[in-house]
């Protein structure tokens, strides 16, 4: 892109030096005007990275949040030392008021932790022994110990920072355009100088206006405008997003999300709050207990909840099936404890119970199914609202394991028809059924990002949520950190926000140089004119990609 502004200056130079060798007692300079180009590039380029810096304010006050020192504790004696020396394993003293200065677990005490740079939660967490603490969050109450688990790029904030900085310097296909864009425009531009210095030079033979006006134009064309236009935009999208509590792995799936035309939601732990209650009981109740004991082995959010329970007996054997629930042998005797697709495959009938509703969880042994566990899940305060305002411009779907009674009665109170329902689906299939809906359409699908990683991967774009320090940043394309549903819409609002911002900086940079082109041809623009008119439409085109940093809703 400096191709042009290189021409225009070296001809008008080269051309002085000319002059002053064959006509040295009466030349035509043009020294002036290489200089004052040069200048006012120079001063254009000044101003552009003025600019550009606060592009990357965001990225800036992410690093601000990383601990310089912690407080060691070894052998009883506490000792600062750089953030640079804690090694895994390190016992670190945190005070009230003092940032946490790495990734670790609490090992003694008790205090409140502002996780809001992490959440977007503005209420602290109440943290005691063997809860997780991220570095950069804030210990807001008492002196607590923490052993160090996740040191320098390994910990949560140094993953984040990674993650910012791909997406800012990412190409998004729209980008690449451009660059195209700019690779044919240069030699039609040198093409139109030459043929603006022969139709002066020889059309109206005035050499001196032929020059100035060729000059005017390789200036003037000066695709800088147009090569500022995208990533300036994603710089500062990326950045905005991140303050919102939302990262973009780079500026294609920025791009991408702006296009999508379905969205699909996992139901459990996405929609509701993944955490199930268990709001009856049917059959055997000692079988229950000892269903309880067994489900306790289980990590799986069903089976936590029903071992929050009052179990009995001793368990023996624990086999999990993969969505479907578990084999177990407890005080001697076989249970299944699962799904309706489980005791169907084992050739069981269902009972009469009510489990309208409710997600049953079936207890058989060799006999049949012998009793049972109604659960429910609640939706999350935000998911109702959230659905809503995405079904005013797009299609969407509630993709679960689940069975179709409580698939359907979560979608009537999100007010999705039943026909965008697919149910009892295992976690395998889910990239199947996303496969099918690309056929539709382009695709994001939002999920929890562990049992719906397939899903994520084959979906256009990946939704994911991250909480706390498992959060798999660089398996999604796009990490919702926290819980917050909202953030799926705020994602998408700033993917629509910068495309629009790159349309606008592209349309004027290419309108502005194509308009300009004739006027120079014509002579009508000096070359030191076209020069600052060049400069001031790259500043203005970061100016306007300054703009997002007001825009996207409230910064998290």
């Amino acid at each position: 892109m400096d191709v042009l502004v290189a021409t225009g200056t070296s001809a008008a130079y080269f051309y002085s030096v000319f002059e002053m060798l064959v006509h040295p007692m009466h030349p035509s300079l043009y020294f002036e005007t290489s200089a004052i180009l040069i200048t006012l590039v120079l001063l254009g380029k000044w101003l552009e990275a003025r600019a550009k810096e606060k592009t990357t304010d965001a990225l800036k006050s992410l690093l601000s949040l990383q601990a310089k020192e912690a407080i060691l504790l070894v052998d009883g004696v506490e000792r600062s030392v750089a953030i640079d020396l804690v090694k895994v394993g390190d016992i670190i003293v945190v005070r009230p008021g003092e940032k946490v200065p790495v990734d670790g677990k609490i090992v003694e005490g008790e205090t409140v932790i502002d996780e809001s740079m992490l959440t977007g939660e503005s209420i602290p967490s109440e943290k005691g022994v063997g809860a997780d603490v991220v570095g950069g969050t804030i210990n807001r109450s008492h002196r607590v110990l923490m052993v160090a688990e996740r040191v320098g790029s390994e910990t949560m904030l140094a993953q984040i920072v990674r993650v910012v900085e791909q997406a800012q310097t990412d190409k998004a296909p729209i980008q690449r355009q451009a660059d195209r864009i700019s690779g044919v425009f240069v030699p039609i531009v040198v093409a139109i100088s030459a043929l603006t210095f022969a139709v002066w030079t020889f059309g109206f033979n005035d050499l001196d206006m032929a020059i100035r006006a060729a000059i005017a134009v390789l200036v003037i064309a000066c695709p800088c405008a147009l090569g500022l236009a995208t990533p300036t935009s994603i710089m500062v999208g990326t950045g905005r997003a991140a303050e919102q509590g939302v990262l973009f792995k780079g500026g294609g799936q920025l791009e991408s999300l702006n296009g999508v035309d379905i969205v699909v939601f996992d139901k459990t732990g996405t929609l509701t709050k993944g955490k199930p209650e268990v709001v009856a009981t049917f059959g055997d109740p000692e079988l229950l207990k000892m269903a309880t004991m067994a489900e306790r082995q289980s990590t799986h959010p069903l089976a936590e909840a029903i071992g929050r329970g009052e179990g009995s007996g001793q368990v023996e054997r624990v086999e999990e099936l993969a969505g479907r629930g578990l084999k177990a042998v407890v005080d001697g005797k076989p249970l299944l404890i699962g799904s309706v697709r489980m005791m169907r495959e084992a050739g069981f009938v269902l009972p009469d119970w009510d489990l309208q509703a409710m997600t049953p969880v079936y207890v058989a042994e060799e006999s049949g199914i012998v009793a049972a566990f109604g659960l429910k899940d609640r939706l999350k305060e935000r998911s109702q609202s959230v659905v809503q305002q995405l079904a005013k411009t797009r299609q969407v779907y509630v993709l679960t394991g689940d069975r179709k009674e409580v698939a359907y009665d979560i979608a009537r109170q999100l007010g999705i028809p039943e026909t965008n329902v697919i149910a009892e689906v295992l976690p395998v299939e889910k990239a199947d059924h996303v496969e099918v809906l690309k056929r539709q359409g382009r695709v994001a699908m939002v999920g929890d990002g562990m049992n719906d990683a397939p899903a994520l991967a084959v979906a256009d774009v990946g939704i994911a949520f991250g909480s706390g320090t498992d959060v798999a940043l660089e398996a999604a394309d796009v990490t919702v950190m926290g819980q917050d549903i909202e953030g799926v819409n705020r994602a998408i609002e700033m993917s629509s926000l910068t495309m629009r911002n790159i349309r606008q900086n592209l349309f004027w940079a290419l309108a502005y140089n194509s308009l300009g082109i004739p006027v120079a041809a014509a002579g009508l623009l000096a070359p030191w004119i076209a020069g600052a008119a060049m400069a001031f439409s790259s500043v203005s085109v970061v100016l306007n990609a300054l703009r997002l940093k007001t825009q996207g809703g409230t910064s998290k």
